[in-house]
């Protein structure tokens, strides 16, 4: 047993914790610098490179200096210029997931996945061959190591609120001077755990947002310690009453959430702020196409389909727009979902420009489609069999007075994945997949000088 040679925290009272959380350290900086070793050691931000671009992810390095996610790159440049910029590039961030998901899924099969990079694991069933709950966190983590190559941490608790915090406090600690190892696993035992608890500033707790932090701060409540200081009815007063109860329980650590085996996320998205304003009809359709791209083929790989398509985007003086259609069948290529988003991006004005687009998917359902297949060499599964050839329609974005072809009518378009639709999606993953993400795009996202997909297709 990996964990038996390490010193385990906390006491008997930690011997069956249920739950264990599991987040990667630096996820997507760490997958880049496992792609580029050069990288290592120096401070690296991932994200967007442009004049509008966001960090996505930081290394330590870059933490110490100011620099976070959801921060402006260019602010992020000023804190930190001897950083480097990298683009994020989700086909390595999803096939790392899925590795890991597989280390997950060896020690038990309560495991619900949160994003790429962190999970909730139910450990109530694996003592019997994996040893008490801190030497499966040990062992999950080494094994993590040894098979993935990056550094993880590990909470244990009794609950998911607990073994969140947990995570947190075994993580790296951001110095002026650097990074300093973490303690790579934190067991909260049952005795512990209010103390640990109410150490924490409020902000810490799940559902206690900017708005709800500031009426908690009015009435003196700054750390988890103050909450739990107050009468239930004075948090309803000030927050109301679900959330004001939710935060009471909350506060003295009680969490009665159980860990849901692969949940299923309620929407799936991406979007882009552009360094130039978007009002070319040509350059916002092909953006249009990109995005839709995208998401598709994060619901392929997770073996999604969805019926919600939503667009939705930012005017220079930040008015926001959205526009959302429900198709009565399931979907999960691009064509579909870049058909349906550029026919809503239509109903809108773009004519002011578009600072920034997105595109997501929401009613999702779980799919058993050979259109995912293509990519099940990832874990291991026997790859799809090569599809018979046809004609590839690469240009997937569909003007609006166009006809959908098999799969839909021309005045409302697609009603979900036709055939071809299908085989194109399956061919699309297929090439990605043995050659990589870049070597394969879309016409109207890829060509043309100027038009913001040559960034990140090429020529």
């Amino acid at each position: 047993m990996s964990g038996a040679r390490h010193d385990l925290p906390g006491g008997s009272d930690s011997d069956e914790l249920p739950i264990l959380h599991v987040d990667m350290d630096a996820f997507y900086v760490e997958v880049e610098r496992k792609r580029d070793p050069a990288l290592n050691r120096r401070p690296v931000i991932v994200g967007g490179s442009g004049r509008r671009g966001v960090v996505a992810s930081a290394s330590y390095e870059a933490r110490a200096l100011g620099v976070h996610a959801a921060m402006p790159t260019s602010q992020a440049r000023r804190l930190c210029p001897t950083a480097v910029v990298v683009t994020s590039d989700f086909s390595g961030y999803i096939e790392a997931s899925s590795a890991i998901a597989e280390v997950f899924e060896s020690v038990t099969p309560h495991v619900e996945p949160i994003a790429l990079d962190e999970a909730f694991l139910d450990v109530s069933g694996a003592h019997r061959l994996f040893g008490t709950s801190p030497e499966i966190a040990w062992f999950v983590r080494d094994a993590v190591r040894e098979s993935v190559g990056l550094d993880c941490s590990v909470g244990v608790a009794s609950n998911k609120t607990l073994a969140k915090l947990a995570s947190v406090a075994a993580k790296p600690t951001v110095r002026s001077t650097g990074p300093e190892p973490g303690l790579g696993v934190r067991v909260v035992g049952v005795a512990e755990q209010l103390d640990f608890l109410w150490a924490h500033r409020v902000e810490a707790l799940w559902g206690v947002g900017p708005v709800t932090l500031r009426r908690l701060n009015e009435i003196d409540v700054f750390t988890v310690g103050d909450l739990a200081d107050k009468p239930e009815e004075q948090l309803v007063a000030a927050v109301g009453a679900a959330h004001g109860a939710h935060l009471a329980a909350l506060a003295q650590g009680i969490d009665d959430r159980p860990v849901h085996p692969g949940g299923i996320p309620r929407s799936v998205s991406h979007e882009e702020t552009f360094e130039t304003d978007l009002d070319d009809p040509d350059l916002i359709r092909g953006e249009t196409v990109r995005l839709a791209d995208a998401v598709a083929s994060r619901l392929r790989a997770n073996g999604l389909s969805g019926r919600t398509v939503t667009v939705k985007i930012r005017h220079p003086d930040f008015a926001m727009r959205t526009r959302a259609h429900t198709l009565p069948e399931p979907f999960q290529t691009g064509r579909t979902l870049a058909h349906v988003a550029h026919r809503l991006v239509g109903t809108l004005d773009t004519s002011r420009g578009i600072r920034l687009l997105g595109v997501a998917v929401s009613n999702l359902s779980e799919t058993v489609s050979a259109v995912s297949v293509a990519g099940a060499g990832l874990r291991g599964e026997n790859r799809a069999e090569s599809p018979e050839p046809f004609q590839l329609a690469f240009d997937l974005g569909l003007p609006p007075d166009a006809e959908s072809g098999p799969g839909g009518d021309a005045h409302h378009g697609p009603t979900g994945d036709s055939e071809l639709d299908r085989k194109l999606a399956e061919a699309l993953d297929a090439i990605r997949s043995r050659f990589g993400r870049a070597v394969i795009a879309h016409g109207s996202a890829a060509l043309g000088d100027g038009v913001p997909g040559e960034r990140r297709w090429g020529r």
